[in-house]
């Protein structure tokens, strides 16, 4: 949409600034050291490093250019690295996030491309990874992509006691680190499993984590290319229910009872698209990602309507 102001680039530049408070994000690491990582980056990198027309980018506020993001908890985050990158921009930095949950990467970089004269990278570890790293930064500064994602393989005797995700989780986080310092936990049933990390608490992990449920583990550092990542196995089904209620289409897809199923959301262990689901009648639609704390997790697939008003849902379940 075309700008009407008639203000010089430059002085709609200096407001546009300006209006961004200089309040230091949690999650912003300033560096200028740029290597290109190992393995490949997420295919949002080509998409997503983009430049607009210095009045197109500034047009509005923060709120005008958050207006297409519905989820709110998403939103606050989004408008964070929005922030984030406009400062590193009027600085010529690199700044950049911690990992992110795959709702809040992928509305960042749709935001981020409305924006002049600022280049975005999005990192994981691996092609496919769902919780990634994002990085901003003028194009003149940032040419690579940083090396901001290390890789851990976690081994033990897993042969007579298999661990689950949620086991490595538990046992990382005990450690005292916060979920948003870790990417993805890719399984390797008897061999253990491989972590993406923020490389600075590499050494950290390595010295502190012992144990897995009552698994003795060795951790040691291992590069993006070792990677072993296999599609995850899922199993899918259909279910007919009355309504499209989180509560109805959940319980059918874990085999769980109805009132199960609503304790686990009172109790805020139910999340759809990664956001936390507080209410029973929250309905979800083709597409959305469903997580039960302790259960896995499932994909709504195809939803068709029956004759008789009722809904066909396909469920694909992740083993």
């Amino acid at each position: 949409m075309a700008v009407t102001s008639f203000a010089p680039p430059w002085l709609v530049l200096r407001q546009a600034f300006r209006s961004v408070a200089a309040s230091s994000s949690s999650y912003l690491h300033p560096t200028h050291n740029h290597t290109v990582l190992p393995s490949s980056p997420l295919p949002l990198r080509h998409s997503a490093c983009r430049r607009c027309h210095v009045a197109e980018a500034m047009k509005g506020d923060v709120e005008l250019l958050l207006k297409g993001v519905g989820d709110q908890a998403v939103a606050k985050e989004v408008k964070h690295i929005l922030e984030m990158a406009r400062r590193a921009t009027s600085r010529r930095e690199v700044l950049h996030t911690d990992f992110l949950t795959p709702p809040v990467v992928k509305e960042s970089v749709s935001v981020l491309g409305k924006l002049a004269d600022v280049a975005v990278v999005a990192q994981g570890g691996y092609p496919e990874a769902e919780r990634c790293r994002i990085s901003v930064g003028h194009p003149d500064v940032l040419t690579n992509d940083p090396d901001i994602v290390a890789a851990l393989s976690i081994t033990g005797n897993f042969g007579f006691q298999a661990c689950s995700h949620g086991d490595f989780l538990g046992a990382i986080l005990g450690t005292g680190i916060t979920r948003d310092k870790l990417g993805d936990i890719l399984i390797q049933e008897e061999k253990g499993a491989q972590v993406l990390i923020v490389p600075e608490l590499v050494d950290f992990i390595v010295t502190a984590l012992d144990k897995v449920g009552n698994v003795s583990v060795t951790c040691s550092k291992i590069p993006l290319l070792a990677l072993e990542y296999e599609p995850p196995r899922t199993n899918t089904f259909k279910t007919i229910e009355a309504s499209l209620r989180i509560d109805a289409v959940a319980s059918a897809g874990f085999k769980i009872s109805r009132s199960k199923l609503v304790d686990l959301i009172s109790s805020g262990d139910v999340r759809v698209n990664w956001a936390t689901v507080t209410k029973n009648g929250t309905t979800v639609k083709t597409g959305d990602v469903v997580s039960v704390s302790g259960k896995g997790r499932l994909k709504i697939g195809e939803i068709n309507e029956t004759k008789k008003g009722k809904y066909a849902v396909e469920i694909i379940r992740y083993l």
